[in-house]
């Protein structure tokens, strides 16, 4: 069981990886990143929709609560996608998928703000690492020839907290609702929200346009089956596991960007690609480990 839930997170990851490499050759075709992430959303609410009337007669009656946190996990979602493609947009794939995976450090962040954590000094350590990270990433040490645009770094961030936010919605919300349930919910918020932003027009276009199938396949691969693969997976393996498995993403991500659409990394971003996965992987097994010795001592 356990190697299922390993290799089924790690399917996962790679979906999501291959994913921003799809929505980047979407990109050079001209197509608008919030329409691009629309369409991710709205495939994988028809998957998660589908899953919820299959399990219909096991879906519990929803709470309030089941409704506030999924609806903040979409909100998280739907920020996540588009600044993430945004990213791509202006900067590359390898420095997008590596700055949203900045998302544990502000979950950190957050913890500490609400008491949920204690702040030490090896968790500020682990924080400067991905802040040096990122600076290495982006060029920022050199403000004359930066290497990445103020707003590809910033979109990229800009997707690690929206992550963040998704994390925290939707640990809450599976505590008390079952994960097709909360998967619905949040992934039509998504929709809901990107449909106030979206050129409805250009929608409308895709539909019609001979790129429709590569829409459909980063629905299906970035949300649909991608998110049911991770949902049941991480079931059958260790929290400290699954993270360091979905380490896979920015990696297929880089590798896609590199092999397919043209990137190039300099030793000196790929230094600070290394500064940030290691530090993010440190702080993951350690955080695992602290809480593994709460438990064993209550």
């Amino acid at each position: 069981m356990k190697l299922t839930g390993v290799s089924l997170v790690m399917l996962a990851a790679i979906c999501w990886g291959v994913s921003g490499g799809f929505a980047g050759i979407l990109m050079t075709k001209g197509w608008d990143p919030i329409v691009i992430s629309f369409y991710r959303g709205a495939v994988g609410f028809i998957c998660f929709f589908f899953w919820f009337l299959f399990r219909f007669r096991k879906n519990q009656i929803l709470t309030p609560r089941v409704y506030i946190w999924s609806l903040l996990a979409g909100i998280g979602v739907a920020g996540n996608f588009t600044f993430y493609f945004l990213s791509i947009q202006a900067a590359s794939i390898p420095v997008a998928a590596t700055l949203m995976y900045t998302a544990p450090v502000f979950v950190l962040l957050i913890s500490f703000l609400l008491r949920i954590e204690r702040s030490t000094w090896y968790k500020w350590g682990c924080i400067a690492g991905v802040l040096m990270g990122i600076i290495l990433l982006t060029g920022a040490y050199n403000t004359d020839s930066i290497s990445v645009s103020y707003l590809g770094a910033a979109s990229g961030i800009a997707a690690g907290l929206s992550y963040a936010l998704f994390i925290f919605g939707f640990k809450n919300a599976s505590s008390i609702g079952r994960p097709q349930t909360t998967l619905t919910i949040a992934f039509f918020t998504l929709c809901l929200i990107l449909f106030l932003f979206t050129d409805i027009g250009e929608v409308v276009a895709v539909i019609t346009s001979s790129d429709i199938g590569w829409f459909l396949l980063l629905g299906i691969l970035g949300a649909g089956v991608s998110f049911i693969f991770y949902v049941i997976g991480i079931r059958w393996t260790t929290p400290t596991t699954a993270s360091m498995v979905a380490m896979v993403e920015p990696v297929t991500a880089s590798l896609f960007g590199v092999l397919f659409i043209g990137d190039h990394l300099t030793i000196i971003q790929l230094l600070g690609m290394v500064f940030i996965l290691v530090t993010i992987t440190v702080l993951s097994v350690k955080q695992s480990d602290e809480k593994v010795y709460i438990h064993s001592n209550n």
